[in-house]
């Protein structure tokens, strides 16, 4: 069943290549406007505010923590009604090293806090905390799409697998456009999003 959404579309590909399309576009404007950088960054509040800019002009719900039970692949994140304890949790957690900002990232992965695009926002909300503990940020275009995927699925149990993935992948070109939009386009890859390049949207009106 294809979500209710923003642009009256009913057609569930017709909504992907839309969303991605919108999405990168905005994705690209946060690292312009340098948003994730002035956000609270390691917040939920900091998340919402990306996933809000990301997705606000395709559905309702953007920015705003869900209020149903969701699942993938036979995992269950975290239930609906202890949602809200488990994200200040969460924003309680330390960011001080690179260890810590990953155990934290885990537990948002784990906590799920949106109905969709969980994963492309929280990968930029991963970066902005990098970014602001520790100056560098994942080039996201050297973490293979399968790796990663399986490393976060065992993330819950044993996290040493994802550490030792993005560690390898880290880089102190924080501000580097084209780094960036490849790694949104690595992004998206993971969640199956690959119609659009984001390098040739950003003139795009």
């Amino acid at each position: 069943m294809t979500l209710k959404n923003k642009l009256g579309i009913t057609d569930p590909v017709e909504l992907t290549r839309a969303e991605e399309r919108i999405s990168k576009k905005k994705a690209l404007e946060l690292f312009e406007l340098h948003l994730s950088d002035t956000s609270e960054v390691g917040t939920f509040e900091g998340l919402a505010g990306i996933h809000r800019h990301l997705f606000d002009e395709i559905h309702d719900s953007a920015g705003r923590m869900r209020t149903v039970n969701i699942s993938k692949g036979g995992f269950c994140f975290a239930p609906a009604m202890y949602l809200e304890a488990a994200l200040e949790n969460i924003g309680k957690m330390p960011q001080s090293d690179f260890d810590g900002i990953i155990e934290k990232y885990v537990e948002m992965n784990v906590a799920h806090p949106f109905r969709e695009g969980n994963g492309r926002s929280m990968r930029i909300w991963l970066d902005a905390i990098l970014k602001k503990e520790l100056s560098l940020v994942i080039d996201w275009s050297k973490v293979d799409k399968n790796d990663y995927l399986l490393a976060m699925e065992r993330s819950p149990i044993k996290d040493v697998e994802i550490k030792t993935l993005l560690s390898a992948a880290l880089t102190e070109k924080t501000d580097d456009r084209e780094i960036y939009m490849k790694g949104i386009d690595a992004s998206y890859h993971y969640e199956g999003y690959s119609v659009f390049k984001t390098a040739d949207l950003k003139n795009e009106k």
